[in-house]
C-alpha cells in the first residue's frame, strides 16, 4: 500500500497546531515544577528545535550565506503570516521590519500571548545560529511584546 506524501503546512498553521499541543503540556508542567522552571525548559527546547531547523534550512537552500537565508524568510511570510518592509538587502546585510505579525495575532486569539514570545520570537536567534553562526542577528523589539514593529537585522562580513 502506498501512502501519499503529506503536504507541508504553511508555517503559521504549523505553529498553531504546535501551540494547541504545547500550551496544555506547558501548563501541566508549570503546575508540577513551577512557572519559572517550566519556561526555562520550554525556552531551551524551542531554541534547540530552532537551531536544528536552521541547519535544515541551510541544507534545503543549498548555502549558508545571507542570499540563501532570505529563502528561509520567504517561508515565514507565506500566506501573509508576516508583512515586512525590507530596509537593506545586499551580500553583507539583510535588514527588515515586520509591520504585521499574524503569529502574534494567532497567539493572542488562542489566549497564549504569554507563551508567544517563547514559541515564536524565541526561535529567531537560535535559527540563524543553526543556519550559519557567522551571521550576526539583532532584534530589539517585537510586535509580540507590544512594539509597533519587529526590527530584524542580519549581517555578515563576507559570504560563506
Amino acid at each position: 500500500m502506498t501512502f501519499p506524501t503529506p503536504v507541508p503546512l504553511p508555517l503559521l498553521q504549523q505553529r498553531e497546531v504546535e501551540a494547541n499541543v504545547i500550551a496544555p503540556l506547558f501548563r501541566a508542567f508549570a503546575a508540577e515544577v513551577g512557572e519559572r522552571r517550566a519556561r526555562e525548559i520550554l525556552s531551551h527546547t524551542i531554541r534547540e528545535l530552532a537551531k536544528q531547523a536552521g541547519c535544515g534550512a541551510a541544507a534545503i537552500t543549498g548555502g549558508r550565506d545571507l542570499t540563501h537565508f532570505k529563502r528561509s524568510v520567504e517561508k515565514w511570510t507565506e500566506g501573509g503570516a508576516l508583512e515586512l518592509t525590507v530596509l537593506r538587502d545586499d551580500p553583507q546585510a539583510f535588514e527588515f521590519n515586520v509591520t504585521r505579525c499574524r503569529f502574534a495575532e494567532m497567539y493572542h486569539r488562542l489566549g497564549l500571548a504569554d507563551l508567544g514570545p517563547i514559541l515564536s520570537c524565541g526561535r529567531d536567534a537560535a535559527m540563524i545560529e543553526g543556519f550559519n553562526p557567522e551571521i550576526a542577528f539583532s532584534r530589539t523589539q517585537t510586535i509580540m511584546e507590544g512594539a509597533t514593529h519587529c526590527n530584524f537585522r542580519y549581517s555578515q562580513e563576507k559570504s560563506s
